[in-house]
């Protein structure tokens, strides 16, 4: 045999040992990845009855946004009690939080989220039924958010703690992401400065892993000031503040008909006076305003807002705004996702009980429109590219480290989020279950990312490429929390 062709035969030798030894290798890491993730889902399941207290606890506290007083307290408290180290009132906002767990790389940030909605109060029956006495409700499942994103947490840290991983758990408390922006204050605080990945959930109708952007968002409080006087007896005293409001909506739904067809605008009247017979001397207009693109949503607003100084000077009042909030779009990343959806596909579903199947089918009944089977909650999606027609702060942690989601079934399929409807699923073990699953996935993802550093890697090199050359900048600007935004 010929020199050259023994170097032939040997190299390949050579290349068929090592394929073989790398093989065997990757078998051998994804045996010792089900390992740990089989320990972080028992451990998850072994505190269901725990969870599931504190969840319903933060269901039944309802707490609106920067008044999440008992909510956070709640899980800051179990977190200090599996060993997290946490500092609170982060960022200016009272009621946010960091907690923080092991030493070194990769730092793993996983969001937690705790608000309720205003003016939704409900139990947890299958017919609408609010409660006595009570206001808010938990129309977005944000007691489930918290919750099972702590849950999350303390599985990582009990493998850390063990060894058996190496690195850095976060769990951060974000305040009033319903209209708060509080996310964008920690963001601009830098507490996502060292973070590498950045993880999240959201209760939902169904399971599938986040793979389409959101809205950017921007919103405020207009204010008008007039004259106040007696409606009937000298009118000609009196200036307006309510003929100003009236005077901007006005305008604005006017406006609607030449600006993309993609925004939307929303408001709502919060304060028209308090007597017909007296003319109002203040009132108050709080605005959103959403687009798909950051730069779009802001032009818009200023349009807006030219809108109120024209009210304000045609009825010859005084006009000053507030920015509330303003989020950016949400930056999706395709490694992560693909990751996570082997993760939830893994962990898969949610399985009813007879009595569950009997109450999701009640709560179906009151909706409008057909609504998908309630099997659909057993189902996993595929990754897809959808409509988000919705908003949040998260867009602005995606802005600044790698991000990945997943929503899981916490309500019976069809619900619609900041309805009765979820109000009612998330206070049963329909919310939990759909909880649960999202701590496995999570916990499951961030095994991933603390046993895989070429899976930062990769996320870190399309989160380079995705963001390109956009510099960071907070769509509210350099405003303070707007703690008492829901008074």
């Amino acid at each position: 045999m010929c020199k050259t062709k023994q170097t032939t035969l040997l190299f390949i030798a050579l290349i068929n040992i090592f394929s073989f030894q790398l093989l065997a290798q990757n078998k051998s890491n994804t045996k010792a990845n089900d390992a740990l993730k089989n320990q972080a889902a028992a451990s998850i399941q072994s505190g269901y009855d725990a969870y599931k207290k504190i969840a319903l606890n933060i269901w039944d506290f309802a707490e609106l946004g920067y008044k999440e007083n008992k909510s956070t307290a709640l899980l800051q408290t179990t977190l200090k009690d599996n060993g997290f180290t946490v500092q609170s009132g982060v960022a200016g906002m009272p009621t946010a939080f960091v907690a923080t767990y092991g030493s070194g790389s990769p730092v793993i940030g996983i969001l937690a989220e705790f608000d309720a909605l205003p003016g939704i109060s409900q139990d947890n029956s299958s017919v609408k039924t609010p409660i006595a006495n009570k206001t808010s409700g938990h129309a977005c499942g944000h007691h489930l958010f918290g919750t099972g994103s702590v849950a999350a947490g303390i599985a990582i840290k009990k493998l850390l703690e063990t060894g058996k991983i190496k690195g850095t758990i976060k769990v951060f408390g974000c305040p009033a992401e319903e209209g708060g922006s509080g996310k964008v204050f920690m963001v601009r605080e830098g507490l996502f400065t060292t973070v590498d990945i950045a993880i999240h959930w959201h209760p939902s109708n169904d399971n599938s892993v986040t793979y389409s952007g959101a809205l950017a968002n921007k919103s405020a409080k207009f204010r008008f000031y007039g004259i106040a006087s007696h409606a009937a007896g000298s009118p000609e005293k009196g200036r307006s503040a309510l003929d100003g409001v009236e005077a901007m909506d006005a305008m604005v739904n006017m406006m609607r008909e030449h600006i993309p067809q993609e925004t939307r605008i929303h408001y709502v009247i919060t304060n028209g006076g308090k007597a017909p017979n007296v003319v109002p001397e203040f009132a108050e207009v709080y605005y959103y305003v959403r687009h798909p693109d950051k730069e779009t949503a802001v032009s818009i607003f200023d349009r807006i807002a030219k809108a109120a100084e024209g009210a304000a000077l045609g009825t010859e009042t005084k006009m000053d705004y507030e920015i509330i909030g303003g989020t950016h779009d949400l930056l999706i990343n395709k490694t992560l996702a693909q990751n996570m959806q082997t993760n939830l596909e893994k962990v898969g579903g949610v399985q009813y009980t007879a009595d569950e199947t009997i109450y999701a089918k009640k709560i179906q009944a009151s909706f409008l429109g057909k609504s998908e089977s309630i099997d659909f909650a057993a189902k996993v999606k595929p990754l897809h590219i959808d409509k988000n027609l919705g908003s949040t702060d998260v867009g602005d942690v995606s802005y600044t480290v790698p991000t990945v989601g997943v929503e899981t079934a916490t309500w019976v399929s069809g619900t619609s989020a900041h309805s009765w409807q979820a109000v009612a699923c998330g206070g049963t073990d329909i919310g939990i279950k759909g909880m649960m699953v999202a701590a496995k996935t999570m916990a499951f993802t961030a095994i991933d990312l603390f046993t895989n550093p070429e899976l930062i890697k990769t996320a870190k090199e399309e989160f380079i490429r995705t963001k390109g050359d956009y510099k960071y900048k907070a769509l509210l600007g350099d405003i303070k929390p707007a703690l008492n935004y829901r008074d």
